[in-house]
């Protein structure tokens, strides 16, 4: 069987496991004509997705009260994740904030080479690690910050300061039209370096953070290049933000 990109025989691994109910990463090693190193990456890959789970020397289903639904978040936060990664370009050097939706991104930057990663969330540096085109890896360091699963503080500012990046990927708690972006978390000086870091900033977020009153600013609408978002955005709304200097992105004006 020849070999193909990494998307096709991820698919195809989950089809064998359907049709075998296990799968061994020798035996998929021969059929793919593949290194045992590429399978438990695909491996790996497919149980962060929530299609399997690994045992030792292969994997087996997902059972199936873990079966995740499609719920309308993570639907909304895939098709964001996809918009987005249309934004990138081979050799591109960009950074990915700490964060669920940010973290959907990551799948589609298999497609793309020579990419420079900046971040500074260990769940982002993990998953990373195990995509086969193996982007150079970044990360800020700094002081760790239970609440947001990420380094924050002066040591990952002044190790961004000292880089300069395509693009920020970056999430966020509420969206209010006339300030910008918005946070629960009171650590988001590290956010506006990140920003100042970047030529684009690419805000991610799902329509319903619209309204949500949230007291602090993260990224004013001044900082901001591009907002992605899904169809339940208002076209009212969008207008408001896009008055800001800011393009919006939705589904509806990818079709």
């Amino acid at each position: 069987m020849p070999k193909r990109n990494a998307q096709w025989r991820r698919r195809a691994i989950i089809d064998r496991l359907h049709e075998q109910g296990e799968v061994s990463v020798e035996s998929l090693a021969e059929c793919f004509q593949t290194s045992e190193v590429t399978i438990r990456k695909d491996l790996t890959a497919l149980e962060t997705s929530g299609l399997l789970l690994r045992r030792y020397g292969g994997a087996v289903p997902l059972p199936s009260d873990l079966v995740p639904d499609d719920t309308p978040g993570s639907v909304q936060k895939q098709t964001i994740a996809r918009l987005a990664a249309e934004l990138i370009r081979d050799h591109n050097r960009i950074i990915i904030d700490s964060g669920h939706t940010t973290a959907a991104l990551l799948p589609h930057l298999s497609a793309r080479r020579g990419l420079v990663v900046m971040t500074n969330a260990l769940a982002v540096a993990n998953q990373l690690l195990e995509l086969e085109n193996e982007p150079t890896l970044l990360m800020t360091g700094g002081t760790w910050d239970a609440r947001s699963e990420a380094f924050q503080g002066q040591l990952a500012e002044q190790i961004l300061r000292s880089y300069d990046f395509d693009q920020l990927f970056i999430g966020a708690d509420g969206l209010d039209i006339e300030r910008g972006t918005t946070t629960f978390n009171e650590l988001y000086s590290l956010s506006r370096v990140m920003a100042d870091t970047a030529r684009q900033v690419v805000v991610m977020a799902e329509s319903d953070k619209l309204g949500r009153r949230i007291h602090n600013v993260e990224l004013p609408w001044a900082q901001v290049d591009i907002l992605v978002t899904d169809e339940g955005l208002p076209d009212s709304a969008a207008r408001e933000i896009e008055s800001n200097g800011v393009r919006v992105i939705r589904p509806a004006n990818n079709l």
